[in-house]
This record gives C-alpha cells, structure tokens and sequence, in this order.
C-alpha cells in the first residue's frame, strides 16, 4: 500500500469483492425462486389438473389399490414428478414415493377447487420443493379423493447446480475483467505521475527542459499542463536573463566606446579648437550622464526585456538635443576616416519624450552605422518635421544612413 497505483487497484477491488458475492447470492435466490420454481409450479399445476381428469374417469382407482398404484406409477414417470393418491379423509391409497406416511392428513374443504400450490425454498437435496393438490370430485359433486403431484430439490439439483455454476462463473469473469481493468488505469496513471515526476526531477538537475504532451484524465491534463506551464516560464525567464545580459554589454559598450571616440579626438588635437572641443566634451558628459541611472537602475533593462518599459516623459527641444546626443559619434568617424554629415534645422519643436531611451535608440543606430561602413564612406544624421494640426508640427523623423553594408 506505499504506492498510488496499489491504493488504486485495492480502492477498485475491495468493493467488487464485497459487491460481487451478494449480487451473486440475490441473483441466484430471484432466478431459483421467480423462475425456475414459478415455472415448474404451474408445470406440477397443468399435470395436477390433468391427472384429476384421468382419475375422474377411472372411478375404480379409489376402491382398487392395485389399479390405484398402477396408475400412480404409470403417471409418475408421465409427469417426471412424485404422484401420491390421498382418500377424502387424507389416507394416502397409493403413491409412487415410498417416503411419505399412510396418512396426510389433507382434508378437501382445507384443499379447495383449485390446485393448491406450496413452494418451499431450500438447500436440502431431500426436501420437496414444490407441491401441489388438487380434489377429484365425482358425478353427485362429492369430493371422492384427492391427487398430489411434488418434487424434491434432488429432482431438478442437476439443473440448479448448472445454474448456480454459470452464475458463479459469469461473476468471476466479471470480476477477473474488472481487476484487469483496474490493473491497466492505475499503470497509466502512474506511468503518467512517473513521467511528470522524472520530468521534473530533469529540471531541478538542469536537463533539457521538455514540455510533455498534455494526456490522460481530467486531473492529470491539469497536472501536465501546469508543468508545462512552469516549463515556459523557466525558459522565458532564462531567455530573459541572456537578453538581459546581452543588453547590458550593449548599453554599457556604446557610451563608453562614445567617450573613448571623443577622448581620442581630444588627445590627437582636437582640444586646439575650442568649439569643437566643447562640443565633444558636452558630448561625454552626456553619454557619461545616461550612464550613471543605467548601472543604478538594471530593472529598467529587466523592464524592457520583458516588455513592460515604462517611458519617463518630458518635453525636450529636439534641435539642441539631436547635435549633442550624437557628436562623440562624430569623433569617432573622423577616426575611421567616414564622411559624417549631419542635417539638424533649427525649427524642430519641443516634443514630450524620454530622452534617455531615445537616446538609446539613436546611439544604436549611428554606433552601428560608424561600425559596419568602411573607411571613406558616409555617415549622414538628419531630421525633419512630420505631421502638422494647425500649422505646427507634431513629431520629428530621425534618419540615420550609412554607405555601409547594411543590416
């Protein structure tokens, strides 16, 4: 009884081998006692009725003991039963059952004009089983003798005991069926319970992370699809942490390679101009500005691999805020030896956006752009207005393009 799969075989059985009995017993006792015995009482009633006639016709059976037992022998072996002949007084004249006393004691108004039939269930082979008695009357309407017909339990044993097997081998196969069914549906519940088990066993020792097909009853559906679930989720949250990580290079390696871009400007003679000089350092304070908040909050990059960023508006003059956002990009294709061009007008409107993530987003494209175009191509930044409600424009459309190989 330690594992599911032997409660649930015994849970099936138990009550079988307590039901199965009883239904026997019952259904034996109805068949035996509404049939078999029904049927073999009217049977003794029909040859009852008939042996009165033939008695009635022979009045000398009631005076002539020799003829009265030829008769009783006679239909006896007619009516496969026991025939005895009974005076009016109860006096057994003759009878082809050597068992019974000389003397009944029946008397004719205790009988009735119909056959009286007494049925006894029992398991005793010696005892009768059905009887019945009927009153032979003669020409004045006088009761002359009676005639009784009976069988024993041993007469029709041979019959009984064949039923009584077939019933006991009906429920034993019934039962045998249904322990072989309870022996299947609890090895494929518990080949299902094993499988989710080995499979989550797999996940806490870092195997391959499989989802099962969702199988079998109701319950375990449910069980392998929260598995499967769980399954999902471990793989998004793993997928999740690699971007996560992936991003986090990215982000820091972009500011940083822009300062290294602008630092190196600086050191090869770019601090002799003073506006340019200003330039690129306003520049590397600003990508080491973005920088700061991106070490000091990691959850906004957790945030947006998952697709619930959330976006710190405020209203940002697009035209002094383009120029500085990309300039350490500027040093860094003079370096390489690219063509930067950069077409900013003045009149770009002030536009309610989070310039720290759109910043990310046009570093990216202009540090991918310097990367991947070789040496003497071009590098060209510009904006433009977009979309007008009463004259004044209502967003901005940022170009980046390069003479590289493209995405």
């Amino acid at each position: 009884m330690r594992t599911l799969r032997t409660r649930l075989i015994v849970s099936h059985v138990l009550p079988l081998l307590l039901i199965v009995p009883l239904v026997g017993v019952a259904l034996l006792y109805i068949v035996e006692t509404q049939v078999i015995l029904t049927d073999l009482s009217e049977e003794l009633a029909q040859h009852a009725m008939l042996s009165a006639d033939l008695a009635n016709d022979r009045p000398v059976l009631w005076s002539n003991t020799a003829e009265a037992q030829q008769f009783v022998a006679w239909y006896a072996v007619r009516s496969r039963s026991h025939v005895m002949l009974l005076d009016p007084h109860g006096n057994v004249l003759a009878s082809s059952d050597t068992r019974h006393p000389t003397r009944v004691g029946y008397q004719p108004s205790e009988v009735g004009a119909e056959p009286q039939v007494q049925i006894t269930y029992t398991w005793q082979t010696e005892a009768e089983l059905v009887r019945v008695i009927i009153p032979v009357v003669g020409p004045d309407r006088e009761v002359i003798g009676m005639i009784r017909l009976s069988r024993y339990l041993g007469d029709v044993g041979g019959q009984l005991v064949r039923l009584r097997y077939l019933i006991a081998a009906a429920l034993v196969g019934e039962l045998l069926l249904a322990i072989a069914l309870a022996v299947v549906l609890a090895l494929n519940l518990g080949r299902s319970l094993r499988r989710v088990t080995d499979a989550v066993y797999g996940v806490s020792r870092g195997q391959e992370w499989q989802t099962l097909p969702e199988e079998g009853p109701e319950e375990i559906r449910t069980l392998l699809h929260a598995f499967n679930t769980l399954v999902e989720r471990l793989r998004l949250t793993d997928e999740s942490r690699r971007r996560l990580l992936a991003n986090l290079v990215h982000e820091l390696g972009r500011p940083l390679g822009a300062v290294q871009s602008a630092l190196q400007a600086l050191l090869n003679g770019a601090e002799e101009d003073p506006a340019l000089r200003r330039e690129l350092l306003e520049g590397m304070d600003d990508q080491v500005h973005r920088l700061r908040p991106l070490l000091d909050s990691l959850t906004d990059l957790y945030d947006q691999v998952l697709g619930t960023l959330e976006l710190n508006r405020r209203p940002t003059a697009l035209a002094e805020w383009l120029p500085r956002t990309v300039v350490p990009w500027r040093a860094a294709a003079d370096e390489k030896g690219l063509a930067w061009e950069m077409d900013v007008p003045g009149d770009l409107p002030v536009l309610d956006v989070d310039p720290d993530r759109l910043a990310q987003v046009v570093g990216n494209l202009v540090s991918n752009a310097v990367k991947y175009t070789p040496q003497g191509g071009t590098v060209s930044v510009a904006a433009r207005p977009v979309g007008e409600v009463g004259g004044v424009p209502t967003g901005v459309e940022i170009a980046v393009a390069d003479t590289g190989i493209g995405i």
